[in-house]
């Protein structure tokens, strides 16, 4: 089958990187009924489309990834929290937002983000397609959602029902989503006149500068760039006026938009937004060279990996892992990592204990099993929080444990 773009339908021929066949990153077995059950795995290979320089996973027919069981809650990363509430108290004085806005979130979760908008006395609307995070919003934060996948339809549909917002907020969708076009379609038709748009995504530059792999996975169809981005939302008149860079998720874009011809912005975000184009242009993302230089890369983060692993299981050490994300799922499964060389994982959400990370059948247990268990070194696998895991992991030193981690490349500390 020849691959095409999912936004501009050009022929795809330039590999970014291929990590063989996984199964579905966030795709958790129960420990008590997984024996004697097999997984299925599915090829992951991401390609860039030489016009729009959209990079890309080949298509691929996998389950349906947002569902009742859906494991992955906002909220349980303190981190990701104060970052949602920053972003929520910049946006009400940046934008003058009031009892008489709207703020619409795509992919609201488990209200993580709107309950701070909400607490401000801001009318929001989660839009989110997974039952349980929509349900954990309404519960927990008394927050409506909209238990649907955002596109044109629904998008019209609301429309018809009156809903327009001052501000629409995409955190960490747009990677998700298999049609960018029927996504971003949809977004002028609910977007105030003088409303605004802000989406932020891992920076894909970020990605190819720190060998950033493991972000490959079967829920991610897209990696993004500026360059990409300004030529996605301006199919559909919408303008980018401005870019912040954020540390989030290994380095990601903040990217403001609205209607053609609104005129907002501001000198702050002019500035962001040429920076960044520079510094893509200089990195050459607009080259198909840069990005065949990934994969070597990224067979020398594996070899690291497996060699620290098989060096410190024969000198009789312990190496326990941290946190169970899907990123996890990808490293693992690519380096062939096994129980046999990290025993277990643990996690603070409640909806990952007692289950095996895909693929790899390693189990993910609660946070306090790794205490007791005394490890000489603590994988962690949501590298990007690795401050945070270091910090609520501070008895680790009572006994001269370490932490390590493998991107951008094997570090002990």
């Amino acid at each position: 089958m020849t691959e095409t773009c999912r936004f501009c339908a050009t022929k795809l021929t330039t590999t970014v990187a291929d990590l063989g066949l996984t199964p579905v990153s966030n795709e958790l077995r129960n420990i008590r009924d997984a024996a004697g059950r097999g997984q299925t795995f599915y090829p992951l290979k991401a390609m860039v489309c030489e016009a729009c320089w959209l990079v890309q996973l080949t298509r691929v027919e996998t389950p349906a990834h947002f569902t009742e069981d859906y494991v992955y809650f906002s909220s349980f990363s303190e981190s990701w929290l104060r970052h949602a509430r920053d972003y929520a108290h910049a946006m009400i004085a940046a934008q003058a937002l009031n009892g008489d806005s709207l703020v619409v979130e795509l992919a609201s979760n488990d209200g993580y983000l709107l309950q701070y908008f909400k607490q401000a006395g801001i009318p929001v609307l989660g839009i989110d397609p997974t039952a349980n995070t929509a349900r954990a919003a309404k519960e927990k934060h008394g927050i409506e959602t909209v238990v649907d996948f955002f596109g044109v339809s629904l998008a019209a549909r609301l429309a018809s029902q009156g809903i327009a917002a001052d501000l629409i907020a995409a955190n960490n969708v747009l990677a998700h989503v298999p049609d960018p076009k029927d996504f971003i379609g949809g977004i002028p038709a609910i977007l105030k006149p003088g409303g605004t748009f802000t989406v932020e995504f891992p920076h894909i530059l970020r990605m190819l500068e720190s060998c950033q792999f493991d972000t490959i996975y079967h829920e991610h169809f897209s990696y993004l760039s500026l360059l990409t981005v300004e030529r996605m939302l301006g199919a559909y008149g919408l303008q980018v006026y401005g870019v912040e860079e954020l540390p989030t998720h290994g380095g990601s874009l903040r990217v403001y938009a609205s209607h053609e011809g609104a005129g907002l912005g501001s000198v702050e975000l002019a500035v962001g937004l040429d920076r960044v184009r520079l510094a893509e242009k200089r990195a050459g993302l607009d080259s198909a060279a840069t990005y065949r230089g990934f994969a070597n890369e990224v067979e020398q983060r594996k070899i690291e990996l497996l060699d620290f692993l098989i060096k410190t299981k024969r000198a009789g050490k312990k190496v326990l892992g941290y946190g169970a994300p899907a990123k996890g799922s990808t490293m693992l499964n690519y380096c062939g990592v096994g129980p046999e060389l990290l025993p277990f994982t643990v996690d603070r959400s409640p909806h990952k204990q007692g289950h095996y990370l895909p693929g790899v059948n390693i189990p993910i247990l609660a946070p306090e099993e790794l205490i007791e268990a005394r490890p000489d070194y603590v994988l962690i696998l949501p590298w990007n929080l690795r401050d945070e895991i270091a910090a609520q992991l501070c008895q680790l030193r009572d006994w001269g444990g370490r932490f390590v981690v493998a991107i951008p490349r094997i570090e002990i500390f």
